[in-house]
């Protein structure tokens, strides 16, 4: 039987945001906008010149202008190859030309005509839904250069005319407001990300007390079977055996309800550095806190003080961070089945940093640019994807940077640089 009209459409509109969620999925979000925006402008820079050229011609076009748009649009599709600061170069160069200059530019020469006039508040619409501070700079840069390129044409007289400043306070309304709704939704974000925080801690409590249970009950069955002898010595080294491993698995459940509060407090609490953190120090104490597997997992790693260093940050959050990255380089040697973790405190090193490097299964390219994305996970379903976001955010607040440089199946190095090095004693 034929499913209703309204049944299909609502299963194409299903399908269409499930596909746009795949594709934003594999892709770092600002390289899916420009891809967007290349494909937009290339298709509409050449169509709406026909428009406005035959079927309802205005008083001023240009085809060089036009082809120039064409060009820098049809650059943009190649952009999965761009490094990121290409990509950033890239934006503001095409956001300045296309929406503020050119739009500027064809609604002054036509006499601040309806059609150009609506055109260019649609593009600032368009334009400051990037990034506030990337819309801004192409707004003045691209603003700029149309006023000047008008007055070199001898049009300067129609800047000040009444026609093209009455739409000033529009525009500039359209700005605040939009950038207003940005402020919301941001606050919005961080609000849902509280409410996860607090969800999370509110898991790590319930399971507590039950763990701790289990823990205690198997310490009491660990020393009865100790202290039996006789026959059955074979199934009480077996029995043994495995009730140390549910000890060591309730070990590290416990740790990751350590880290979950951790990461809830930091969702919650302002990130800003209030203290001087010696590095070393946290590196030490992260070691000693992690529930390793084994003797075997616990001499993979290694900590290399080439020199101490200190910090301005939290002591609490540091931790965060470190567990962090010792949890995923840990997993990354286990899913490769092969490796080692090497932690390097280089004071020495202008900026000061510290190194995670593990030689497990490394990262594919293709992922490199969403590892810090929030939400994402690498392998698919691999944890919740809010670690090395978390992570990024924290060393942002106290103005240090988070990267990684990898080779697939090889090694992955996590390398975390500070501002400044304060003095220590060794």
């Amino acid at each position: 039987m034929k499913q209703p009209l309204h049944a299909r459409w609502k299963r194409w509109q299903h399908a269409l945001v499930q596909s746009l969620l795949l594709y934003h999925g594999r892709e770092d979000h600002a390289t899916v906008r420009v891809l967007l925006l290349a494909c937009i402008g290339t298709v509409g820079m050449p169509l709406y010149y026909v428009i406005w050229q035959h079927f309802f011609p205005q008083e001023y076009e240009s085809l060089p202008l036009r082809m120039f748009g064409i060009l820098l649009c049809a650059l943009g599709l190649f952009a999965r190859q761009f490094t990121r600061p290409m990509l950033d170069l890239y934006l503001l160069v095409a956001l300045s030309y296309i929406f503020p200059f050119f739009f500027t530019f064809m609604f002054v020469m036509n006499h601040a005509s309806g059609v150009w006039g609506e055109s260019l508040l649609i593009g600032l619409v368009v334009l400051f839904h990037f990034d506030t501070g990337l819309a801004l700079k192409a707004y003045v840069i691209g603003t700029a250069l149309a006023c000047a390129a008008i007055v070199a044409l001898g049009e300067g007289a129609a800047l000040l005319g009444r026609p093209v400043l009455q739409q000033l306070p529009v525009h500039w309304f359209t700005i605040a407001v939009l950038s207003a709704a940005k402020i919301s939704r941001n606050v919005l974000a961080q609000e849902k990300l509280a409410g996860l925080g607090a969800g999370l801690a509110t898991v790590a409590h319930e399971l507590r007390t039950p763990l701790t249970s289990v823990d205690a009950n198997v310490r009491g069955l660990l020393r009865l079977f100790s202290d039996i002898n006789g026959r059955g010595a074979e199934d009480r080294l077996g029995t043994i055996d495995a009730l140390a491993r549910i000890q060591f698995e309730v070990r590290h459940m416990n740790h990751m309800i350590d880290l979950f509060l951790l990461s809830a407090t930091a969702v919650r609490q302002n990130l800003r550095p209030v203290e001087t953190v010696s590095m070393e120090t946290v590196v030490e104490a992260v070691l000693k806190r992690y529930p390793f597997s084994s003797t075997g997992q616990q001499k993979m790693v290694a900590l290399e003080v080439r020199r101490d260093f200190r910090f301005a940050g939290q002591a609490e959050l540091s931790v965060v961070v470190l567990l962090n990255l010792l949890r995923n380089a840990l997993k990354a040697v286990q899913r490769a089945g092969k490796g080692r973790v090497r932690i390097v405190v280089d004071g020495a090193h202008e900026p000061p940093r510290l190194l995670f490097i593990d030689t497990g299964c490394g990262i594919p390219a293709p992922q490199m640019a969403l590892i810090f994305r929030r939400f994402y996970s690498y392998p698919p379903h691999n944890g919740a994807g809010i670690g090395l976001a978390l992570c990024q955010e924290i060393m942002e607040a106290w103005n240090a940077t988070i990267r990684c440089v990898s080779r697939e199946s090889a090694y992955a190095i996590f390398v975390l640089e500070f501002p400044q090095q304060l003095p220590t004693s060794r």
